[in-house]
């Protein structure tokens, strides 16, 4: 098992980083909240890992925070759950925002993100709310994040992230510009991802 990685950041291709290590470039899928933690291109960086070996390929999950690679483990052991869908939620919703979820009962919330039906939603909160009863769950304060390339390069990672998480781009692009008309002082990606999923909602 690969519990950890220490590498220099060489890519960002939403929803896979590349990292370099000792020569070898790992391809690693990750959730837009670790995404937007990342340092700069060519910058060292450290992921909790999940490895996951299946018959038809060798796949690695990489999570800045150690409680959201933990979260990813409890998500993939739900019945009907895989990696995929539970880098969507991770993606879609912090941590302790998905912990409220299950304990408020709250299936709407997760019915209104991509690839998650009434079903799902159902199972997710039934299988996940004893596993969750002893959560922690910290205050969160949203500290806003600079971009040096502008609002162009905002817009667009923005639009890229919405249609990995399963978004059709034109439905993304109107989010985006809705977000960006309503709230112009927006000046980072992940409050604008965060803004435009919540009136997708």
């Amino acid at each position: 098992m690969i519990g950890q990685i220490r590498g220099i950041l060489v890519a960002k291709i939403p929803p896979d980083i590349h990292l370099e290590v000792g020569g070898i470039t790992y391809e690693i899928q990750v959730p837009l909240s670790t995404l937007y933690q990342l340092p700069e291109i060519g910058q060292k960086l450290v992921l909790h890992t999940h490895f996951v070996v299946r018959e038809d390929a060798q796949l690695l999950y990489g999570f800045y925070d150690a409680k959201d690679k933990a979260m990813f483990r409890a998500l993939i052991r739900v019945n009907g759950v895989g990696p995929k869908l539970g880098l969507a939620i991770l993606s879609g919703m912090e941590v302790d925002e998905f912990v409220r979820t299950v304990r408020n009962n709250d299936v709407a919330t997760l019915v209104n993100m991509p690839g998650i039906g009434k079903k799902t939603a159902e199972r997710l909160i039934v299988e996940m709310r004893d596993r969750l009863a002893e959560w922690e769950v910290t205050a969160t304060v949203g500290a806003g994040s600079e971009v040096g390339s502008g609002a162009s390069a905002v817009t667009k990672d923005a639009e890229t992230a919405l249609v990995s998480l399963g978004y059709k781009p034109m439905q993304a692009a109107h989010a985006i510009a809705q977000v960006i008309k309503d709230k112009p002082g927006v000046a980072n990606s992940e409050e604008l991802i965060r803004l435009a999923l919540k009136s997708m909602a």
